[in-house]
C-alpha cells in the first residue's frame, strides 16, 4: 500500500479482529473490550487499537457483537414527529453521539394515537434494543409507578423526568426572557400559544412552560395579559397569520407578539407584510426555537441548543449502558435571546 501499511496476513480483503489484535500487539480480548467501550482498557491501549482499526479499515460485525456481548448495539428513539426542523436537528445530535460510540439508531415515530398505543405494549420492538431515548413526551406517566415497561436504560430529551435521566431546555426561562424583551419595546403585548396535544393522545409541557414563564414575568412587572391577548393554535404558520388578524382587531399598531415557536412567528411576520405593516416598528415579533432560517428572515428568537441537547441525552444513555449507576440525572439548558430586525424598533 502507498502509505506503507500492509494487508491482513490472511490475505482476505476484509480484516478480522485477529488482524487488528496482531497489528496492535494485543490480545483479541483487548480488541473486543475496545469495540464494546469497556472502561477496563487503558487510554493508551484504546488509542492504539482504534488507530489500527482505522488503518486496516476494520468494521465490527454488529451481529457478532450482539452474540458476544448480549447486546444489539442499537438505541431506540421515540419521538412524536420526524418531519419538523426541531426533530431533524435533535436526531442529528443524538445520532452523532451514538455513532461515535458505534451504536446504531432505530427510529420509532409516534405520529398518531394508534401508533402510540402500539408502543405502549411491553412487547413492542422499540423495547428490544439496548436503551431508549424518549423525546418531548414523558410516556412513562402512562404506566403505574411512572416507569416504562422495560429494564433497559431510558433517557428523556426535551422533557424533564423524575424517574429517568433527562436533558431538557428551561422553557419557562425562555418565556420570562421573551416578556422582558417585549416589555422594553413599549406597547401592548400579545402571545400565540401552541396547542399541546398530539392527536389528543398525550401532552407535552414544553409550550405551556414557555407561555407560563411569559405570564409570570408580565405579572411581576405589573402588566396584565388578558385572555383575548392570547391566541391558541396548532403548530403552523397559518396559525400565526390568523393570530395577528385577531390581535389587530383589538389594538392598533404598534403591538408586540410573542409566538411560542418560530414557524408560528413566521406566520405573524408574513401576515404583517401582506397588510403593509412595518415589521420591527408597527408589529414586533419574537419567536422561539432558533431555527436556522430565522437569520435570513430577520426574526428575533429564543435559540435553543437542539443538537447539543440531543448529544447530551445520547451521552447519558451510553454512560448507563457502560454501567453508570445512581439516581436520575438532569442536564438543564438555557435559551439564548437573539435580537434581529423583527424586534428592533429603529429598523
Amino acid at each position: 500500500m502507498g502509505n506503507g501499511s500492509k494487508a491482513p496476513k490472511n490475505g482476505r480483503n476484509a480484516p478480522t479482529i485477529a488482524d487488528v489484535a496482531e497489528r496492535a500487539g494485543v490480545g483479541i480480548g483487548t480488541v473486543s473490550r475496545v469495540i464494546n467501550n469497556s472502561p477496563a482498557v487503558r487510554p493508551q491501549t484504546r488509542a492504539k487499537v482504534v488507530a489500527v482499526m482505522e488503518e486496516l479499515g476494520y468494521v465490527p460485525n454488529p451481529h457478532a457483537r450482539r452474540i458476544a456481548g448480549g447486546r444489539s448495539y442499537t438505541v431506540s428513539v421515540l419521538l412524536p414527529f420526524v418531519g419538523t426542523e426541531f426533530y431533524l436537528r435533535l436526531l442529528e445530535g443524538i445520532e452523532a453521539e451514538l455513532g461515535e460510540q458505534r451504536y446504531d439508531l432505530a427510529l420509532f415515530p409516534l405520529l398518531s394515537k394508534q401508533r402510540l398505543e402500539r408502543f405502549l405494549n411491553s412487547s413492542a420492538l422499540a423495547y428490544h434494543t439496548d436503551g431508549l431515548i424518549v423525546a418531548s413526551y414523558d410516556l412513562a406517566e402512562r404506566f403505574p409507578g411512572g416507569r416504562l415497561p422495560t429494564d433497559r436504560p431510558v433517557v428523556m430529551v426535551d422533557a424533564r423526568s423524575e424517574a429517568y435521566d433527562s436533558a431538557y431546555l428551561d422553557n419557562a426561562l425562555g418565556g420570562r426572557l421573551a416578556a422582558e424583551h417585549l416589555l422594553a419595546l413599549g406597547g401592548p403585548v400579545f402571545a400565540v400559544q401552541i396547542e399541546e396535544e398530539l392527536d389528543r393522545a398525550f401532552a407535552s409541557t414544553v409550550f405551556s412552560a414557555r407561555i407560563g414563564g411569559f405570564r409570570e414575568a408580565l405579572a411581576q412587572a405589573g402588566v396584565p395579559l388578558p385572555e383575548d391577548h392570547v391566541f391558541r393554535t396548532r403548530l403552523s404558520a397559518e396559525g400565526g397569520q390568523i393570530a395577528l388578524q385577531r390581535f389587530l382587531e383589538l389594538h392598533r399598531p404598534p403591538l408586540n407578539v410573542f409566538a411560542a415557536a418560530d414557524v408560528v412567528a413566521l406566520g405573524v411576520v408574513e401576515a404583517a407584510e401582506r397588510l403593509g405593516l412595518k415589521v420591527g416598528r408597527e408589529v414586533r415579533v419574537l419567536g422561539f426555537d432558533g431555527q436556522p432560517w430565522t437569520a435570513a428572515r430577520g426574526l428575533s428568537t429564543l435559540e435553543q441548543p437542539v443538537e447539543t441537547m440531543g448529544r447530551a441525552a445520547a451521552r447519558m444513555l451510553i454512560e448507563r449502558l457502560q454501567g453508570s449507576d445512581g439516581p436520575p440525572r438532569r442536564e438543564r439548558f438555557e435559551p439564548l435571546l437573539v435580537v434581529r430586525t423583527s424586534t428592533r424598533t429603529g429598523s
